[in-house]
């Protein structure tokens, strides 16, 4: 099958009044069409400059990226990006918070005005389409923050850490309902976490990162004895394989 998107020996520098500073050094792997690729590493690592980079935000200092075998240069490729924090304006409903890339977009049409319908109902929010942010749970404030960013219908979906302000009940929680919802709609999606278990659950692949500069130690393939259907987060999390995938990249982290 033929990759979705891959990094050729790409590299990334900051230019300051101090000098040069390496973040990405020859970044170089693939990511299939409809997976799920895991991405760990030390704090500073360069994962989110990574994810800002295949996002178009910036550019590489050098290397390439490439969307279906077609340099991102000239690619129309649509990336959706889910920041740690949800970013829901407090003086918008929910129904307006979702609808706000849309709005922003200029792509409110009725088709898509019913996609955000039959997602907020299949993913719960519909009795809240009125309600302030305030007024939902953190796992609540997730989903509509992800609806926001699938009524875009993007190709390819990054994850910054979106998980990390939840408790570890609603994390788990939360992780299982945005994996559902990403495999229902056969989405290709890319998830930066400090979490070793949280990225050997979700992931179909978990990228390693080194220290700055950011190089990848290695690919890890996950393969877990759970059924399909089955393998939830949550339920990958009792596989007999888990603990090794475990060992194995706290090991290369370690180092």
């Amino acid at each position: 099958m033929n990759a979705i998107l891959s990094l050729k020996n790409v590299c990334y520098s900051y230019h300051t009044a101090d000098g040069e500073t390496e973040a990405l050094k020859d970044i170089n792997f693939s990511v299939s069409p409809g997976s799920f690729t895991a991405v760990v590493g030390a704090s500073g690592c360069g994962k989110s400059t990574m994810l800002s980079l295949i996002a178009g935000l910036i550019a590489p200092s050098s290397g390439e990226i490439y969307f279906n075998g077609v340099p991102a240069s000239q690619s129309n490729m649509h990336i959706g990006y889910m920041l740690q924090r949800d970013n829901l304006f407090e003086w918008r409903s929910v129904y307006r918070n979702v609808l706000l890339g849309l709005e922003t977009q200029k792509k409110c049409t009725p088709e898509k005005l019913e996609l955000v319908d039959h997602m907020l109902g299949a993913y719960g929010l519909a009795p809240f389409k009125n309600a302030r942010p305030s007024q939902l749970s953190g796992g609540m404030r997730q989903r509509a923050a992800l609806i926001r960013t699938l009524a875009l219908e993007p190709d390819i979906l990054l994850l910054d850490e979106p998980f990390s302000a939840l408790d570890y009940q609603t994390r788990l929680e939360v992780s299982d309902d945005i994996a559902r919802i990403l495999k229902e709609q056969d989405k290709t999606a890319i998830l930066v976490t400090h979490d070793i278990s949280e990225a050997i659950a979700m992931g179909d692949q978990v990228i390693i990162l080194s220290t700055r500069p950011g190089r990848v130690r290695d690919i890890v393939n996950i393969r877990l004895t759970v059924p399909g259907k089955e393998r939830t987060p949550f339920n990958s999390r009792s596989a007999p394989e888990f603990s090794s995938y475990f060992n194995k990249i706290w090991k290369e982290l370690a180092q």
